[in-house]
Parts: C-alpha cells; structure tokens; sequence
C-alpha cells in the first residue's frame, strides 16, 4: 500500500491505483481499494476515507480524505464538478476524425444479467443522464491513438461509452467493442489511467496531483509507437492545512 502513496499531506492521501484493484465492494468483489485503506489506519482514528472511484480495470490518481472535515468538503467539490479529471487512453482504430473536441451524448444504466452497462440514448428518454467529455489526440500511429480525456461528467463508464460511440473503443475494453490486440501489442488490460487530478482548496487555491502510467501501458504504448507525455510525480505542498 504505501509504494502506491503518489501523495500526501495532513488532510489528503492519493494513491496511484493498479489496474484489476476494485475501489469499493460489489458484486464478486472481495478485495478493494476501500478495504486496503486500514493500512493507513491511527490508532484510535478511522481509515481515510474515498472520496472517488475508479473502474476496477482503470488505474491512476485516485484521492482520498483523511480527516471528516477534508471528506465533507472535497465531497461538496466533487458533487459541484470543481475537480478537473485527465485521463490517458489507446483507442483504435486510429485518431478521431476531428483529432479533439467535445463528445456531448446522454446516457443511460442498463441491466443485463448480472451486468451493468451505459448506453448513449435520446437526451429525453426515460433515465437519461447528460454526460460531455472532452478529448483531445497527443500521438497517433497506424490503427491506434493516444488520447487525453477529460469527462465534465462523472458517469459511470461515461470516458469509455462515450469514445465507442464515436467509433474509437479504448483498447481492452472487451464490454465495450475494444480491440484485445493491435498489431503484435497485447491489450491484456483497459488501457485507460487516470493521470492527473487537480483539486480546489479552500481560499481559492489548487492542487495538481499527477501520476504515470503503469509499466504495462509504457510498454503497449512504446510497441504500437505512441508517444508518453512527461508526467511529473507530485510533491508534498507545503500549504497551510486549511481544508
């Protein structure tokens, strides 16, 4: 637990997530993130607390509160939408056609088994949730493309339902049409990391917290030849602790 510590001051904790680590409980899962957090544990005090989630396949940033008053607050921001989100991602076939822009479709929860699914449906259909994600292509190369994502929203599978929809599946992504293979590279994972978190403090102030990409999609990006952005690991603030 403590080599995924990216961050760390008297009120937050943000870890850097492996892919296949469940944030919290659900159906079959045993092990989580949420769980894991006793490791963090004061004598006397509670675990810090989440104060997101990421998909069990997803890695990267992911932060957690630990004092009530830093939850309570950083919950409020994050209902507000005052948080900034980037992610990385391969798709394919190639880069979207226009290479960045915004992705505007509502949403829908679907049941199917003991499954659970988004679907891009009708703004006015019955459960439909507004849902925009902005992208934006760093590299491509034949049949592939690195992309920075930044959902506005925070649907459930929204980064992933939404590049299906305009006919780039994040490589994969099996649930929904990402190719397992592109050329002799082996997508034994969902590539998608969540890399950059940037987080509003009280008085105005901003923290950017970054975290780079696992070894696994280095290397899947090295062999389709796209290029990493530079991301620089955080550093303790020295801020006064005012959440």
């Amino acid at each position: 637990m403590t080599s995924m510590v990216i961050y760390e001051d008297d009120d937050l904790l943000a870890l850097n997530k492996p892919s296949g680590l469940s944030s919290q409980g659900g159906r079959g899962q045993v092990h989580t993130l949420d769980e894991l957090l006793f490791a963090f544990a004061k004598p006397g005090k509670a675990r810090p607390r989440l104060i997101h989630r990421l998909d069990r396949d997803t890695s990267g940033v992911i932060l957690t509160a630990k004092t009530k008053p830093a939850a309570s607050a950083l919950g409020k921001a994050m209902m507000a939408r005052r948080f900034g989100k980037t992610y990385l991602a391969v798709v394919s076939p190639g880069a979207p056609e226009p290479r960045e822009g915004l992705i505007d479709k509502a949403m829908r929860r679907e049941e199917v088994g003991r499954e659970a699914y988004m679907r891009i449906c009708a703004p006015d259909a019955e459960g439909a949730e507004s849902a925009q994600s902005r992208y934006r292509t760093l590299s491509a190369a034949a049949g592939a493309a690195l992309l920075e994502l930044s959902p506005k929203t925070g649907r459930m599978h929204q980064l992933r339902v939404h590049l299906a929809s305009i006919g780039r599946p994040i490589a994969g992504d099996a649930r929904y049409g990402g190719a397992l293979r592109l050329g002799d590279q082996t997508a034994a994972r969902l590539m998608l990391h969540a890399a950059a978190l940037d987080v509003p403090l009280a008085g105005g102030e901003r923290l950017r917290i970054t975290a780079p990409p696992p070894v696994d999609m280095q290397t899947f990006c090295a062999g389709l030849g796209l290029a990493l952005p530079a991301v620089e690991a955080p550093r303790n603030s020295d801020r006064p602790q005012t959440l």
